[in-house]
Parts: structure tokens; sequence; C-alpha cells
């Protein structure tokens, strides 16, 4: 059962958060939802968010100015956590890259972490579930996107799930996490030493074998990201598969760096494009 935490009228819609128990994170979570008006009489297409390193559901809700733009689109808007909370396990707070706010959209192996750290399956199987279920929403036209973390998140969830999220688009995605040190030290954390467990969690090695229906990716990226500099998100190597199946448009905006700033800058260009997805469905 879902409880109403949040609720505030924007843009001629409502922006609401809700909390519930979650199974698959064995803890209670949050997630925000926007809803535009005429959501009760017509079912309305989906786009799921997923935020970066350190958020709350509360960053992207407060920070991106995407209401706008979901209620020009006539799009709801779902953003989970980026962990799970309301619990302490032993070192989950010890840095911002690894525990608390830092989940990886993975569904960890390690003991330690395994009961709880099962972002992959909150987002595309239990979420999913729970949006349909609730929501008064058009189920075949469901997206993704999302943030650094988050848009790692965004292509493994999309490329992984095809069938449930028709088109994906990304800000500053940690394109290749096997040989990023953020993704290396998350998915030692989460999966162990198995180098071949962690690239069921590497959107460019999943492009590489993917064979799913024809899709569609917004590769969005600011040059004056300083981790793209750092080398921590190398969208290139994303860029350079050759897979037919895959169609990515790369958008690199010259100045931009990898904050809210340019997310709020950028992010219509993202509702126009899944918008335009969802018209041909």
């Amino acid at each position: 059962m879902l409880t109403s935490t949040f609720s505030v009228r924007s843009f001629n819609g409502y922006q609401k958060i809700f909390s519930y128990q979650s199974k698959e994170l064995a803890s209670t979570t949050r997630f925000g939802v926007y809803l535009p008006d005429g959501y009760e009489n017509s079912k309305l297409p989906v786009l799921f968010y997923l935020s970066g390193l350190t958020c709350t559901e509360m960053n992207f809700i407060e920070k991106s100015g995407f209401q706008r733009f979901a209620s020009k689109y006539k799009i709801i808007v779902v953003n989970p956590d980026t962990s799970p909370r309301g619990i302490d396990i032993e070192g989950d707070s010890d840095s911002y890259d690894f525990g608390k706010g830092a989940g990886f959209y993975v569904d960890a192996t390690v003991d330690k972490w395994k009961k709880n750290y099962r972002m992959y399956s909150y987002v595309s199987k239990e979420l999913v579930e729970v949006i349909k279920s609730n929501f008064n929403c058009n189920d075949n036209k469901f997206s993704i996107f999302g943030h650094s973390m988050g848009g790692h998140g965004a292509l493994v969830i999309g490329l992984k799930n095809p069938f449930v999220f028709k088109s994906i688009s990304t800000f500053s995605a940690i394109c290749h996490p096997t040989l990023s040190p953020w993704g290396m030290k998350a998915f030692k954390g989460y999966l162990g030493e198995d180098i071949k467990s962690w690239k069921e969690y590497d959107a460019t090695e999943i492009a590489k074998k993917y064979n799913g229906p024809l899709i569609k990716i917004l590769l969005d990226q600011g040059s004056e990201d300083e981790f793209l500099i750092k080398k921590e998100l190398l969208p290139e190597d994303f860029v350079n598969v050759k897979n037919d199946s895959i169609i990515v448009d790369y958008k690199l905006r010259e100045g931009y760096n990898h904050s809210y700033y340019y997310i709020a800058s950028v992010i219509e260009d993202h509702f126009a494009f899944h918008s335009s997805i969802f018209d041909n469905l």
C-alpha cells in the first residue's frame, strides 16, 4: 500500500511523493511521481528518471525543472531513490560513492549487501508493477532516463528490458563502468571479484551483445564535465559500439558541466525525444 508523503501543485499538475514497503529492497522506500492535468481521464505515457551519486528522490524534483515539460508533453514522470534507506550496514556511509545514495542499479551478490541492495530488480520489475497497479498510465509507453550513475542505470535497465522501456536517454552517463573508477569500486563491493558478473551491468558490454528490437538512445554530455575529463564516464566507448539494433544520438554540449544547471538547460530535448517515440507507438 502506498502512503502519500508530499503533494504540491506544479505546472498544472501535481508533484507527489509516495512511500511503501519494498520487497526487493527489504525496507521502506520513497519515489516521486508527477501527474499532469488530465491524467485521471487519459492513460498517459511514463518516463522513469534515475538519479546519480549522493542523491535522494528530491534532487531531481527540486533542481531540474522537469515539471514544466512533463506538463507540456503530458508525460507521467517517476523517480525513485538511489539506494535502500532506513537500514544500517557496516560501511554503507563511509564514502559518497558506495552504499547509501550509491546503489548503482545492480542486484548485489556479496552476502553483506544482497538482501537490500537490489536496485536493478527494484526499478526494472517492482517499481514498474507498482506504477502499473496504482496509476492511470499506458504501460505500452514506458521509457527511462537518468544522470551519471542514473544514466548508467537507465542504459543497463533499458537495454536489458527493451520490451518494457521503449527509449533511453542520459545526462553524463557512466557508460563503461568496468573501466571507470566509480564503477570498479561499486562492482567489486556489490558483486565481488568476478569481472564476468560486472559486465552484466556494463552498458557498453551489453550493447555489444544486444539483439533486441531497434532502440533509440539520446546520449547527452557536457564538454566541461569534470568527470568526463577524469575518465569516469567514457561515452565514446558506448558510441563506438557497432550494433544495427541501437541508434545513438550523441550530443556534446559545449561548456556545460556535470551539474543540475546543465540538466535543467537541456532537459526539454529529452522530453521531446521520448515524446516522439511515444507518438509512434
